[in-house]
Formats: structure tokens, sequence, C-alpha cells
């Protein structure tokens, strides 16, 4: 049973990104801000940390003003920017938002990174496995029968393999494999040497593996979804409205105009999103704005461009 954690804790939203992998949505908005379902990426992150934050920071650096303008349209206090002039990368990221995010662990969510995963219950896992002197916790996925992972765990749950390398001094311990879903608790003492500019895996996680240090895992059920590409984009969006219901074949938002002869099958209509002809449309988000002529399936509509997947 995990301990209740009642303290709130600093919480960095990682949204600093190119979103290179997610062009071209990622040129028409900052990737935290594309539309998941009724909002934007980054509404649902915040929805799920702001019930064990202290604090809410959310790096910017592509598009930043978009972002910006987003938290300041939030109106909670919680939330703040950390603009950087250059990208810092993950734990530069963190490190750079020091002051804002103020002293302690702190609880990293990749902004695109979507799944209802139960942030109270990995700060708890934290908390435990930081008394058995762990300095990081890592939500994982545990993979299927005879799938390799990115992680790779003891009989305790500690990281002994991340991204290919072992720990040395847990060598040969690895009794299953997990996927590392972008979600994680730095603690206070990982946080005070974080490089002014660098990876939290890369730069901070595997040279502590090296020296033999203690990282956690929290083994997660929630699916976790990276929206770094249009298809996972995609595939984001029709779980958010499957989640609705199984009963629902569509979400449509306001003054949406849809022709008689369209037949809706997992469409999703941002305000004000027009569809225009006849035949099905399957499959599909439509932006804001955004304007289809049915039929069409498996397809991305900005008032930017169309992506056909």
């Amino acid at each position: 049973m995990l301990a209740d954690v009642t303290a709130p804790i600093p919480v960095m939203v990682l949204a600093a990104g190119l979103g290179s992998r997610l062009a071209p949505l990622s040129s028409w908005r900052p990737k935290a801000l594309v539309p998941i379902g009724d909002r934007a990426a980054l509404a649902h992150v915040l929805d799920c940390v702001r019930p064990i934050a202290r604090a809410i920071i959310v790096n910017a650096h592509h598009r930043a003003e978009e972002l910006e303008a987003f938290v300041k349209a939030q109106r909670d206090a919680l939330v703040a920017v950390s603009r950087e002039v250059e990208l810092l990368g993950t734990a530069g990221g963190v490190r750079a938002a020091g002051g804002l995010l103020g002293a302690g662990d702190v609880l990293v969510w990749n902004s695109d990174m979507i799944g209802a995963l139960d942030a109270k219950a990995l700060v708890a896992a934290h908390v435990q496995s930081a008394s058995r002197g762990a300095l990081a916790t890592l939500a994982v996925r545990r993979c299927a029968a005879n799938a390799r992972g990115n992680v790779g765990l003891d009989d305790r749950g500690r990281v002994v393999r991340l991204r290919g390398e072992t720990g040395a001094s847990l060598a040969g311990r690895e009794t299953r494999a997990a996927e590392f879903v972008g979600v994680h608790v730095v603690g206070e003492e990982l946080r005070r040497d974080l490089p002014a500019a660098g990876c939290l895996v890369s730069d901070v996680y595997l040279p502590a593996l090296r020296r033999g240090v203690a990282l956690a895992s929290c083994e997660i059920d929630a699916e976790m979804i990276d929206i770094g590409t249009p298809r996972e984009y995609l595939r984001a969006n029709l779980r958010w409205l499957a989640a609705r219901g199984a009963h629902q074949n569509a979400w449509q938002g306001g003054s949406v105009t849809v022709a008689e002869g369209v037949t809706l099958d997992g469409a999703i209509l941002g305000d004000g999103a027009r569809i225009v002809g006849a035949g099905l449309v399957r499959s599909c988000v439509v932006w804001p704005g955004g304007r289809a002529a049915a039929p069409i399936v498996d397809t991305i509509v900005a008032v930017e461009g169309v992506v056909q997947l």
C-alpha cells in the first residue's frame, strides 16, 4: 500500500521542443497546443497534475508567445512559463526553471505524453522509493512477453537498464522489461547537479546508473500516447472520443456545420469546423475553423492545411 501523499510538489511540464516529428502540425501550432478532443494537449496534462501541484512551470521556446498566451488565459496562479531563448534540453529546462519551481523533488511530465496517469500515485511511489535510497522514480508500463522495452527492472522495481545501457553495479539482475512513459519524479539531490543544458536521461540518469545510483520505477496501468507523430496524434484523439462512451461516434464543438449527406464515424470537429460534400467522415480530426470535404478517412484538417495518413 502506497503512503498517502498530501504535500504538494512542484511540477515541470516540458513543452519547449520543436516537435519536428509532428510536422507539419507543429508548424501550425506548438506541439503542446494541438487539440486533443475538446481542448489542447497541454490542458489535459494540467488536469492530471493540478491535484498534486504546488507550482506548475511550463517551459517554452518554439512559438513561445502562443504558449505564454495560453497559460495567461488559464487564469491559474499555479501555472507559469519558463521561457528559453535557446533550447536547453529536458535537464537544462528543469534547472533553468529552478527559481520558479522552488526546492525539493519535482514531477516532470513531457507535454506530448497524453493519458490518465495517476500523478498522486507516482509521487507516493517516489516517497517510498526515496526512503530506500532512490534518487528518481520513473513511470513505466510493463512490456508484453518477449518485448525488450527501453527500461529493464529488477525484482524490486529498480531500474537496471535504460536505453540499452545496463547499470554497472546491477548488471545481470534484470527480471522484467518496461517502457518509460516520459513522466517521472526527479529527486532533490539529483536536481542540485543538473547541467545547464542537456537531457535528463542521457546526461543525468545514465551517468547515475553507471555510478550505481538507485533509480526506482512505478508501474502504471494507464495507456500513455506519445503524440509526437501525426498518426499517434490522431490515435490520441480517437482514444479520447472512445473514452466518452461506445455510443459516441463524433464530437462537435460550437458553431460546427455538417452537410446533410455526411455520416460521421470517429470524427472530432473543433469550433467552427465545416464539413461539406457527401459520404463518410471516419477517423478524422478537424481543427477549429477547418474545412473538410467528405468522403474523407484518416485525416487531420487545419485551416493551414491537410494531413492524410
